[in-house]
């Protein structure tokens, strides 16, 4: 496995799992609207940079209710893999999607984080998957349930990560003009640091661009 490299639009994809109203209830280890900017930022990042997106939900006609619309949103026209397995990787369909991208660098991302992330995760990296986990995309129904969570993917072999970080990754360089204003349009609508994103235009210009000239 090449954990010392950087992760690139062309090697990764990926899984964003049971972010549903159910789950966000008894979400009690971050901030609710925190967490849903940022599995927005891994979402828009994923469409800007073309990464192939797995969407799944746990019983969403029955009980959990649909995928959130900040997500279902950025992907209009994909219908999420329903199931009634906990651990995804149990989902025949679910496995399937992830196997037909081919590719073995898994981004993954979830609720909660001590069954619906963790479980698919300890699987895939036994069968040989590179798995990132944003943690703050992540959420558990303690911050303990949490954070034994992600050392216990950390210990089995996982990368923690979070949002902002992998959109970084795969830009890079801002003089990549094509995916530039994405980038900024994802700071702008979801972290802090798009209140100086803002400013910088409005004192310097809309011509103000970390890209250089």
């Amino acid at each position: 496995m090449s954990y010392n490299t950087l992760l690139n639009p062309q090697d990764c994809v990926l899984a964003l799992i049971d972010h549903q109203p159910q789950m966000l209830f008894g979400t009690m280890s971050h901030e609710r609207t925190a967490l849903l900017h940022n599995a927005q930022i891994l979402a828009k990042t994923a469409k800007l940079f073309g990464v192939p997106t797995i969407l799944t939900t746990i019983a969403s006609e029955t009980f959990s209710g649909h995928l959130i619309p900040e997500i279902q949103s950025v992907f209009p026209d994909q219908k999420p893999i329903d199931r009634t397995s906990m651990n995804s990787w149990e989902d025949e369909g679910f496995k399937a999607a992830i196997k037909a991208t081919g590719r073995k660098r898994v981004i993954i991302a979830g609720l909660w984080t001590e069954v619906c992330v963790t479980f698919p995760t300890l699987q895939m990296l036994a069968e040989g998957y590179e798995i990132f986990v944003p943690t703050d995309a992540c959420g558990d129904t303690t911050v303990e349930a949490h954070e034994r969570a992600v050392q216990r993917m950390v210990q089995a072999g996982a990368t923690p990560t979070n949002s902002l970080q992998w959109m970084c990754e795969l830009q890079r360089d801002w003089a990549r003009g094509e995916t530039y204003d994405g980038c900024m349009d994802i700071f702008k609508a979801h972290s802090a640091y798009g209140i100086g994103v803002r400013y910088a235009k409005q004192i310097l210009g809309e011509h103000a661009n970390e890209g250089g000239k």
